[in-house]
């Protein structure tokens, strides 16, 4: 009788292990068993743990950067996956950049862009970013800055544009590469 209860025991221990197993994996998975590659590129970018996994170059902030822009002007987001777009991109932004854009202001103006780009039938093609030894650092008044250029392929209704960006990083007191500033290098041309 004792070997009975004591298998019974164990086998409501086992069942309740791959319950608890069970239940730990699907919550983890942001509450279903989803895998990584059944998510959206918006679903990817907003999901992507800035805190733990925060980009360790110049370039690779840039690179971020950009796939949050293609996600903003490609993809059809909803108000609410705007927001978390923006807040990513925030994230990558240095405490200056910050204070200059308080939030609602940054979204409320990011919002008039994306649908000026969707007025104008603008796509974002493709992107690229310079090569780590194309990467500038420079102190400058005391703080380590990178400079990375990018360019932006875009179409404007089926004619080919380019947009050429210069994106000034700095390190922070945590030594994250945060954007400080950017802006057009070249005008925006057409790919003859």
């Amino acid at each position: 009788m004792k070997k009975t209860v004591g298998l019974i025991v164990v086998a409501a221990v086992c069942v309740t292990m791959i319950i608890a197993g069970y239940y730990y994996y699907t919550t983890q998975k942001g509450g279903s068993a989803k895998s990584a590659g059944d998510l959206t590129e918006v679903q990817k970018v907003i999901t992507k743990n800035l805190d733990r996994d925060y980009p360790k170059t110049p370039r690779e902030v840039v690179k971020f950067y950009s796939r949050i822009l293609t996600c903003f002007y490609n993809a059809d987001c909803t108000d609410e996956e705007i927001g978390e777009l923006g807040d990513q991109a925030r994230r990558l932004f240095d405490a200056e950049l910050l204070e200059n854009n308080p939030r609602e202001q940054y979204l409320s103006a990011l919002k008039a862009d994306i649908a000026d780009y969707r007025e104008k039938s603008k796509v974002i093609t493709g992107t690229s970013v310079c090569g780590s030894s194309e990467v500038v650092e420079r102190t400058v008044d005391g703080y380590r800055c990178a400079y990375v250029e990018a360019v932006y392929y875009i179409n404007e209704n089926k004619a080919p544009l380019q947009a050429n960006q210069t994106y000034v990083l700095r390190k922070d007191e945590d030594g994250n590469w945060k954007i400080l500033v950017f802006y057009k290098t070249e005008g925006e041309s057409s790919d003859d």
